[in-house]
């Protein structure tokens, strides 16, 4: 057997989903079995990008048996901890006019006690072998505490792990405090993370500056056609790259923090990571596929991305 290779990104997803999609065939309809799931998109999209992914995630019930055979086709090298409850699913129905239609839907589990002491185990020693962490969120709040994501990111930044995170909801919070080296989150989740969207490109810059101060080092929000806001350790910018019209308004943000995980795996430059961030958001609205696109499109459409300093606010 085939030993597999060497991991470079540990990527904590705590809720990957199962999906069923019925699509319209030539005389029949087609069924596509996927996994799913912000976790899995990024982690896709890494591979895409060619960096070797250990998917550190909870597995249990049938969905997830299924789930581990599509994870591991999916070229994840997969660090599972089973669980007394089934993931999450859900079937969609797009054969019809009126678009994507819900037929069913099933809830992610929340993780016990100790299927979150054995996911914490997992993803910490992963991350501290390979030096890179990827923190994703669960699906619904309250699936994991959020003090799981200050102990982990606190955990790994104290012993030198690169940990870049995009969360939302009270993971977000407990991870900066935790700290972080890199987060990305959108601007309606600044808003929601500050108690209202600032009023204007001041206001939000003030607003990340606070997360700053709370423990994220550097920051980048996503602002959909807007340029994202920047800052880093070497000041404020704007990422100002092509805007394309979107076939899919789903999985830019996780295409884009993706991109740039796989840069600081590789070593490369902060600046360098968010152009190629910027690129792969902005391929991926023209793509029906979450997390989907290639490494040689996404590096040639990086040249056109560039970073603009910004006076502090």
């Amino acid at each position: 057997m085939t030993p597999p290779p060497p991991v470079e990104v540990a990527l904590l997803a705590p809720s990957p989903i199962l999906t069923v999609t019925l699509e319209r065939g030539a005389e029949e309809p087609e069924l596509h079995l996927h996994a799913g799931g912000q976790g899995f998109w990024v982690a896709r999209m890494l591979r895409g990008l060619g960096v070797e992914v250990g998917f550190c995630a909870p597995l249990g019930g049938e969905t997830g048996t299924v789930l581990g055979t599509l994870l591991e086709e999916a070229g994840l090298v997969l660090d599972a901890v089973e669980t007394r409850a089934p993931n999450g699913s859900y079937v969609h129905d797009r054969r019809g006019n009126e678009g994507l239609v819900t037929i069913a839907e099933t809830s992610s589990p929340r993780l016990s006690r100790h299927e979150a002491d054995a996911l914490f185990a997992a993803m910490l020693s992963a991350s501290l072998d390979c030096g890179v962490a990827a923190l994703t969120g669960p699906r619904s709040p309250g699936l994991v505490s959020g003090d799981f994501y200050r102990r982990l990111a606190r955990d790994l930044t104290r012993n030198g792990c690169i940990v870049a995170a995009d969360l939302s909801g009270e993971a977000l919070r407990a991870a900066v405090e935790g700290g972080l080296d890199l987060l990305h989150l959108s601007e309606r989740e600044l808003g929601t993370h500050v108690g209202g969207l600032p009023a204007d490109t001041a206001g939000m810059v003030r607003a990340i500056e606070r997360l700053r101060v709370n423990g994220a080092r550097q920051v980048l929000v996503s602002r959909g056609p807007l340029p994202a806001l920047a800052l880093l350790d070497d000041g404020l910018f704007e990422v100002v790259g092509p805007v394309f019209e979107p076939l899919e308004h789903r999985g830019p943000g996780d295409s884009m923090f993706a991109a740039i995980v796989a840069s600081l795996a590789r070593g490369r430059p902060v600046a360098e990571a968010l152009r190629l961030g910027a690129a792969a958001g902005a391929l991926n609205a023209t793509r029906r596929g979450l997390g989907s696109g290639t490494r040689q499109d996404v590096e040639r459409l990086a040249r056109s991305v560039e970073l603009r300093p910004l006076k502090p606010a």
